[in-house]
């Protein structure tokens, strides 16, 4: 999420970090690399190095895994080692070109160059973040330069202030321009298309509600990797031996291959004649199976086991140059199919827009009936010159509004495309995502008021709004100002958010206000894209610090930074009183759970909510309207599937499973396991108390491990935590392995006499330690550091010292491991525990603690130990060295591949991949609906939701779900309603309220407590008591002073005995 920053941004910052290193690239004939060999240094003019934002290289040239952590996850390094050495040009410095250069710097670009001969105006400020009253009059290029270069200093920022030549580009691997002219831009893109190695050309506008991008990535561009997923992978069950030859794998889960695909084949048993490293193609591609082009007839039985694996194969694009574009666009990328006759319009409505500045000399003047019908003419008339693709019929009404909106750049529209150019540019520079071929055009007049806007509401008012009220009217102006928002979150999304509220002027008036909630701090991490926070914003609170930047774009805003999680907990802040005067909430959040509860307050209180999110390049957004959709919680997506705990434990197939157990076995023996240890020293005679009470399997597993920490596992040395790491190799790698192939051999069958390790099971080998192995070393030595850390041992110099270290472990005396007959290991993929439950264990548990009483004995008075919290995001604490090792050397058992420290930090860190542009792209597609929610009187048929992966691209937007419905007699209702009495009822009075509608109440609790019920005769003598009353002694409910209601579950029937679901009811007392 991004985060905000309160820094003063008027003058020039110190260089923060390094930045050197050289840059090297592996050889490929991909245009994206050839262009960036021919890098050379961009333009003349100012040049800014300085800022507190990220750094993307350490001083060795690696990349700085810390900050990038999210954008790696998405790109990975190679990708990123390109955009760190591409040179880009932004030509117009508006809104969008602001945008656009802020995704560019925040992505780690080595340097862009803005630029812009015209200079800022007020009208310019509804859009720019990074403009302030006092740049009015100053060139946009150079006002822009210094706010861009606080983003990350990492980053060449320089400026052109004259007008651009020709051989200026070919200083550039790609050039976006925001306004210039067709002509000019025909003439550009033709040397960029014929340049070698061709330049990426980019066209983008933003016409108040409409936007279009073209690109021209030249005549042959490589696509390395057209969507950025992973390779499909299969576990194969069996291969025929037939022509064509069909593979069936196991129905685990579902195949992703499809028709045409290349797939490797590995690992196969029997049938090695595939394991040759020759890609095959997929035929006849089904859930869980396949046929290759291949006759396997003579081939060697299949035997068992084997791998299947995608072979993602580079794509060659043939981009047109946009003069012949223009004339034939070919398909138009679609992103709304209830518009899908739009495109061809609009690409003739901006044709029109050109010409029409080029013989007026300015843009039509909105609301002046004269310009929108000359547009609308050379519309016609271009229409009527065209031989081939010409319209049938031109809605004139769509071209009004076109006209009249031509000159503003909205901010909303300006970060939706600002995101989507971005991410085009990445495309260009690295190879990354299919790129757009070649026309977008986009539309969002449904965001304009539903009455008729009169001309005079449209005229300029000498504010900083004057671009957006020339396309919404001065009301809804006035409507934004004075609205109360609640923005939850203030990470990536909600600092966009926070940029954007502040640029439209939302809560801005003086009956606005807006709230933002957030009780996270900020991280190294979160600065690559979080624009709002700096380097030395780190460990400050995230919504405090994005409030003081956001208050920085606009002084007007009426914000209050709050550090409070909304949920149940915060209900004494975010009261009654705080929800029913809420206009509107904005979900920014990360999580479920809190969505879910954000969704249930705003369907209780019947207020708007506005959720998005992101994943990586994907990103959607969800209108949660009152009495028009349907809530956020009516539709789930499906549980993410969980491995079984023996497949993890026992039986890995993947390095996902060893990382789950890495993480597991981190957590217990270094955070778990000393809290257990401290919980027992503070308060033995409870702890112990606790432990007999229980008496179960668990309780008896805790005690043995907080025993064996204390007696034969504890540590007074630091060669002790070598000695503990040593063995606990041996135990892990080894120890269990041949137990576990000791009770179920290579050659054991199931009860079923089919071979018990068949496919997905994977026969492991034990590991043999060596101190030669770097990879053992390494392990040895993060294991020890932190379980000395976890005794309060001091770390010697000598222990980050491999050759020390494995001196060290030379000395440590290995026992010889014999497997047991009696050992049971679980194989049952439904168990939940692999503790085993025993007849005698409350005697086992009382021998535990007298043992573990005669060891406290011993102790040194206020002895304690240290647990540690897994923190991925510092590469220099070995917790994530120490994960990897210990996943990788499982993985090493199982044959399965092993992954380096950082893919290792992304599965077994759970972080979630995170680029700005689609963030960026996001949080514009929510504004655009908050115009309709604040203006009020939109139907559902107005209301967009949209899923949009910028990677491939796709844009599919859609209206939402209506609201469900339910009818009674002559009444109706949805989730949405709430039905509400007042004065202090007693229960006789809300039962004949009901029966007044027609229905048969028969059940009401509060809670989970049943109030009244026909079926117990005691509960009529609760009639005539009040129902407060009956809440609080009752269900024993605690109504706080704020609280001036509360909330019944009535179970009703209709006169036929149907159940009838009926809204909550809310009884108000106060």
């Amino acid at each position: 999420m991004v985060k905000n920053s309160n820094s003063s941004v008027d003058f020039m910052l110190p260089l923060k970090r390094a930045t050197g290193g050289d840059i090297r690239l592996p050889f490929t004939t991909s245009s994206a690399d050839k262009k960036l060999k021919s890098a050379a240094t961009s333009g003349s003019g100012d040049i800014a190095m300085g800022g507190g934002g990220s750094v993307e290289l350490k001083g060795n040239g690696e990349i700085d895994e810390d900050l990038h952590s999210r954008q790696l996850a998405v790109y990975g390094r190679e990708t990123m080692r390109r955009l760190f050495a591409s040179n880009v040009l932004v030509s117009g410095m508006q809104g969008l070109g602001a945008e656009i250069a802020k995704n560019l710097v925040l992505a780690g670009v080595k340097s862009v160059t803005l630029h812009d001969v015209g200079n800022v105006e007020l009208w310019d400020l509804s859009s720019n973040f990074v403009f302030s009253e006092e740049d009015i009059g100053k060139n946009r290029a150079v006002a822009s330069l210094q706010k861009l270069q606080e983003l990350n200093n990492a980053v060449t920022i320089s400026t052109l202030t004259n007008e651009l030549t020709k051989e200026q580009l070919s200083d550039f691997q790609a050039v976006v321009f925001t306004d210039i002219s067709l002509d000019n831009a025909i003439d550009f893109d033709d040397y960029c298309h014929k340049h070698q190695p061709p330049i990426a050309f980019i066209k983008c506008e933003v016409r108040g509600l409409f936007g279009n991008v073209f690109c021209d990535f030249g005549p042959q561009f490589t696509v390395l990797d057209v969507d950025g997923e992973d390779p499909h992978t299969g576990i194969i069950a069996s291969i025929s031996n037939d022509n064509p030859a069909l593979v069936a794998c196991i129905d685990d889960e579902r195949l992703e291959f499809q028709d045409g695909d290349l797939v490797l084949f590995s690992e196969v048993h029997g049938m090695t004649e595939l394991n040759d490293g020759k890609p095959r193609r997929v035929k006849t591609a089904r859930p869980h199976s396949f046929t290759i082009e291949e006759d396997t007839t003579n081939y060697t039985a299949h035997a068992k086991g084997g791998i299947v694996t995608q072979v993602k194969e580079p794509k060659i694009l043939n981009f047109k140059l946009l003069k012949e574009a223009l004339k034939d666009p070919g398909d138009f990328l679609l992103s709304d199919f209830s518009k899908f006759d739009r495109p061809p319009l609009l690409h003739l409505a901006f044709q029109a827009l050109d010409r029409f500045r080029v013989e007026l000399g300015r843009f039509p003047i909105s609301g002046l009936e004269e310009d929108a019908q000359k547009l609308i003419h050379i519309a016609t008339h271009i229409n009527n010159s065209l031989s081939d693709g010409r319209l049938e019929e031109i809605d004139h009404r769509l071209l009004r509004y076109f006209a009249f909106g031509s000159r503003a750049v909205l901010n909303p529209m300006a970060a939706m495309f600002g995101g989507i150019v971005g991410q085009e540019v990445v495309k260009a520079c690295s190879g990354k995502f299919h790129p757009l071929h070649q026309f977008f055009y986009f539309d969002s007049i449904e965001s304009l008021p539903t009455e008729p806007l009169d001309r005079n509401e449209l005229k300029p008012l000498n504010s900083r709004y004057d671009a957006q009220i020339s396309v919404f009217g001065s009301r809804l102006q006035k409507k934004l100002g004075d609205a109360n928002a609640f923005v939850v979150g203030s990470g990536a999304l909600g600092c966009e958010f926070l940029k954007n509220l502040a640029l439209m002027g939302v809560c801005c008036g003086d009956g606005g206000k807006l709230t933002i909630t957030d009780d996270d701090v900020i991280e190294k991490s979160n600065l690559s894209r979080q624009f709002l926070f700096r380097d030395w914003n780190i460990g400050q609170a995230k919504s405090t610090v994005a409030a003081s930047a956001a208050s920085l774009i606009n002084p007007r805003l009426r914000i209050e930074a709050l550090q409070n999680r909304a949920n149940p907990e915060s209900e004494s802040v975010f009261n009654d009183d705080f929800w029913e005067n809420s206009s509107v909430v904005i979900n920014a959040l990360d999580n479920v759970t809190a969505r879910l509860y954000i969704d249930q307050r705003c369907l209780y209180f019947q207020k708007p909510l506005l959720e998005s999110g992101t994943l990586g390049a994907k990103c959607n957004t969800q209108m949660v309207i009152p009495h028009l959709t349907e809530n956020y919680g009516a539709s789930r997506d499906p549980p993410e599937k969980q491995a079984p705990m023996c497949t993890v434990h026992s039986f890995p197939h993947n390095i996902d499973h060893c990382l789950t157990w890495a993480r597991s076995e981190f957590e217990g023996l270094l955070e778990k396991t000393p809290a257990e240890v401290n919980a027992y020293l503070n308060n033995p005679s409870e702890y112990i108390s606790s432990m007999t009470k229980a008496g179960d399997a668990q309780a008896r597993d805790t005690l043995e491990r907080v025993l064996h920490c204390l007696d034969n596992e504890r540590c007074k040395t630091f060669q002790d935590c070598i000695t503990w790491a040593r063995l606990r190799f041996e135990d892990y790698f080894a120890n269990r392995v041949k137990q576990l192939t000791y009770t179920f051999p290579e050659d054991a069958v199931t009860s079923s006499g089919a071979p018990f390790w068949s496919a997905p099971k994977r026969f492991p080998r034990p590991l043999q330690f060596s101190v030669d192995d770097p990879s053992y070393i390494h392990y040895a030595m993060a294991a020890s550091i932190l379980r000395a850390e976890t005794f309060g041992i001091p770390i010697p110099d000598w222990a980050k010292s491999p050759k020390s270290l494995a001196e060290g472990v030379d000395k440590v005396i290995v026992p010889d491991f014999q497997p047991r007959k009696d050992v049971k290991i679980e194989t049952d993929e439904k168990a939940t525990s692999l503790s085993n439950a025993s007849i005698d264990d409350s005697a086992v548990i009382n021998d535990l603690i007298r043992k573990l009483e005669m060891c406290r004995e011993k102790l040194p008075p206020g002895y304690k130990m240290n647990p540690i919290q897994f923190e991925k995001d510092d590469d220099t604490n070995y917790h994530m060295d120490l994960i990897a090792s210990l996943a990788n050397m499982r993985a090493r058992n199982y044959s399965i591949p092993e992954v380096d420290k950082l893919k290792a930090k992304f599965i077994a860190g759970r972080i979630i991949p995170a680029i700005a542009t689609s963030t960026a792209m996001a949080t514009g597609l929510v504004c655009l609906e908050l115009y309709k929610v604040l203006n009020g009187g939109h139907k559902l048929e107005d209301y967009r939701n949209t899923f949009a992966n910028l990677a491939l691209p796709l844009f599919s937007i859609a209206e939402p779900v209506p609201a469900k419905v339910i009818k009674h007699q002559d009444m109706s209702w949805t989730v949405w309603d709430r039905w509400i009495l007042k004065d202090n009822p007693t229960l006789r009075e809300l039962l004949q309220w009901l029966q007044n509608k027609g229905l048969n109440p028969y059940s009401i609790s509060y809670g989970s407590c049943l109030i009244y019920n026909t079926m117990f005769p005691r509960h009529k003598d609760r009639m005539d008591r009040k129902l407060v009353d009956l809440v609080r002694d009752v269900a024993k409910a605690e109504l706080p002073p704020y609280r001036c209601h509360f909330d019944v579950v009535v179970a009703c029937e209709d006169d036929e005995d149907n159940d009838i679901d009926i809204p909550q009811i809310s009884v108000y007392f106060r």
